[in-house]
C-alpha cells in the first residue's frame, strides 16, 4: 500500500530484532503512517519472525527502505524530524508535532549513537522511565507511545 501524503513517518534506524520491526509494522498500518527501514538490518525483511509479528498486515504497510543513514538522509533532506532516546533530556511530551514530522529511532542494543544525537540536541527526545534499573523500553512500546501521541498532538486520531 502506498499512501500518497502520510500524516507522519516512522524511521528505524539499523534495527535488530524482527518482532519488533513486525510489530512497529503492524502500527503503521493500523495508523497509516509510512515505515521507513534504514539499514543495515539486523534480519533479512523476509524472517519469519519478522511476518509473524506483523500477520499479514504486511501488504497494508507503506514501507520504504534505504541501504543505510546517507542514502536516507540523501532522498530526505531538511525533513522534519525528531529524534528519540532514552539518554535525551528533554521528554517526548514537550515534542510539537505536525504532519509530516520522521519520528526517528536507532537499534535496540545501540541507539542512533552519542555523536549523532549531539548534532541533533534540539530535536531529540525521550520517553521518562521512573526506576533507575531500566535502561530503556522496548523499541516497539517506545514507537507506540510516540506515534499516538503525535497523532493526538496533530488531531489525527479520529
Amino acid at each position: 500500500m502506498t499512501i500518497e501524503q502520510p500524516a507522519l513517518h516512522i524511521v528505524l534506524v539499523r534495527p535488530e530484532i524482527p518482532q519488533n520491526t513486525g510489530s512497529i509494522a503492524r502500527l503503521a498500518a493500523a495508523t497509516e503512517v509510512r515505515l521507513h527501514l534504514v539499514g543495515p538490518l539486523g534480519f533479512s525483511l523476509e524472517d519469519r519472525y519478522l511476518k509473524r509479528a506483523g500477520l499479514d498486515y504486511w501488504p497494508l504497510v507503506d514501507l520504504r527502505t534505504y541501504a543505510g543513514w546517507d542514502e536516507f538522509a540523501a532522498v530526505h533532506r531538511d525533513i522534519p524530524a525528531k529524534f528519540f532516546s532514552a539518554r535525551a533530556h528533554r521528554s517526548y511530551l514537550a515534542g510539537a508535532y505536525a504532519r509530516g514530522d520522521y519520528l526517528v529511532f536507532g537499534s535496540e542494543t545501540r541507539g542512533l549513537g552519542r555523536d549523532f544525537l549531539a548534532a541533533r540536541e534540539d530535536r531529540t527526545f525521550k520517553i521518562p522511565i521512573f526506576e533507575p534499573g531500566v535502561r530503556s523500553l522496548n523499541l516497539a512500546n517506545a514507537v507506540s507511545i510516540v506515534v499516538y501521541e503525535a497523532l493526538r498532538q496533530t488531531e489525527l486520531i479520529r
